[in-house]
C-alpha cells in the first residue's frame, strides 16, 4: 500500500472511530456529520467522499464495531490465558459494553443483527466456531462438564442471542447483562470451588 493510500485508510478509520465514539455517547439521530467531522478532524466534504450520505456512513460503522468487538473477541479466546481467565474477561467486556452503550445505537444495531447479511455471517463463521474452540478448551482443563454437548451449548448461545434481538432488550437485557454471563457461565448454583 503506498503513501496515499494509507493516508486514506487511516483518514477512513479516524471517521469510522469517531462516528463510532460520537453514536455510542449519543445515539445516531442525535449526531450530525458536522460533529462527526469535527471529531474526526477531517471535512464534511470528506465524510461525504469516503460514505455518500448518513445511512452509508452509519451503515460502515455498524461493520466497523462489529470487526471490532470480534477482534477483541479473538484475542481473548486464543491468547495463552487459563480458561477461568478468558471467561472473565468476556463478563467484563459485555458488562462494559453494557453500560456505555446509548440505547438507540444498540437498538439499531441489533436491528441490523436481524436482517443483516454481514453481521449474520460473522456470527455464523467466527463467533460460534471460536465459542466451540473455547468451551473444547474449558472441557479439557476440567472447566467444562465434558458431558456437555456442544451441540447444546450453542444451542443455549443461540437462546441468548434471540432474547438479544427483542424490542425491549435494553429496558430489560442490558441492566442484567453481567448476571446474564455469570449464569451462562456458572450456572445458578454459582461457581464451586473444587
Amino acid at each position: 500500500m503506498d503513501g496515499f493510500q494509507r493516508r486514506r485508510e487511516r483518514k477512513k478509520k479516524d471517521i469510522l472511530n469517531a462516528a463510532l465514539s460520537l453514536f455510542m455517547k449519543h445515539g445516531i439521530q442525535k449526531v450530525s456529520i458536522a460533529e462527526i467531522a469535527k471529531e474526526a478532524k477531517v471535512s464534511q466534504v470528506t465524510i461525504y467522499n469516503y460514505f455518500e450520505s448518513k445511512h452509508n456512513l452509519i451503515h460502515a460503522v455498524f461493520n466497523y464495531y462489529v470487526d471490532k468487538a470480534l477482534a477483541e473477541y479473538e484475542q481473548v479466546v486464543h491468547s495463552d490465558h487459563p480458561f477461568p481467565e478468558k471467561i472473565k474477561q468476556l463478563i467484563f467486556n459485555k458488562t462494559q459494553v453494557a453500560r456505555d452503550i446509548n440505547e438507540e445505537f444498540y437498538q439499531s444495531l441489533m436491528y441490523e443483527f436481524s436482517s443483516g447479511d454481514y453481521i449474520q455471517k460473522i456470527y455464523a463463521q467466527k463467533v460460534l466456531p471460536h465459542f466451540t474452540d473455547l468451551f473444547n478448551e474449558g472441557k479439557e482443563q476440567g472447566y467444562v462438564d465434558r458431558d456437555l454437548s456442544n451441540e447444546a451449548i450453542l444451542f443455549y448461545i443461540n437462546m441468548l442471542k434471540d432474547a438479544m434481538l427483542q424490542k425491549d432488550v435494553y429496558q430489560k437485557v442490558l441492566p442484567v447483562t453481567e448476571d446474564i454471563t455469570k449464569i451462562f457461565f456458572y450456572g445458578i448454583v454459582g461457581k464451586r470451588d473444587e
